[in-house]
């Protein structure tokens, strides 16, 4: 998706280039290994190609580009029957936030550990991460989400991974998060 995304911005589509589906990890290393002539990965996986800038070089991240790569979703019954679980589930993530910035050591670990990292290794990769805070969150959710919606279902449609264009002033309840 982040790949279909960056070349729509710049006037391309996935039909322009071979897609080759790897798992981040995977990616990263088949780039390096010189098996395919980009990659689209994540961190930590990102940090290996930055960190051999004589392989290749990192051209678009998120943070040129921002979209939504990692969200949490309820269905509609759950939302309906635990609205409150739902706004728990919210506000669990904008406590993490708060941890990272009164105890990054603890947070770093704990989430250095999650994809095998040291501390002082997500920590490093952390410097290219954006995790968006709450007035982040509430400004997306209630001006640029159907926007970035209607672009995301055309981007799929054209990718040949959904069949039709959600309607998206339907697409989700974002109360939780836009309250």
């Amino acid at each position: 998706f982040m790949l279909a995304w960056v070349l729509n911005k710049n006037g391309m589509s996935t039909k322009d280039v071979t897609v080759v589906n790897l798992e981040p990890d995977a990616a990263a290393q088949a780039f390096l290994a010189g098996q395919n002539d980009a990659a689209v990965t994540y961190e930590p996986f990102i940090s290996a190609v930055r960190d051999k800038s004589d392989q290749g070089h990192i051209l678009a991240t998120t943070l040129d580009y921002p979209m939504v790569l990692d969200t949490v979703g309820c269905t509609p019954e759950f939302l309906k029957t635990n609205p409150d679980a739902a706004k728990a589930l919210a506000d669990s993530y904008f406590d993490a936030l708060d941890l990272i910035k009164s105890d990054p050591q603890k947070s770093y670990e704990t989430m250095g550990a999650d994809v095998k990292q040291s501390a002082k290794e997500f920590e490093d990769s952390a410097k290219y991460l954006k995790w968006a805070d709450r007035a982040e969150n509430k400004q997306f959710f209630t001006k640029e989400f159907q926007d970035f919606s209607k672009t995301a279902g055309e981007l799929l449609l054209q990718m040949g991974l959904i069949k039709e264009a959600p309607d998206v002033t339907t697409l989700a309840d974002t109360s939780p998060v836009s309250n």
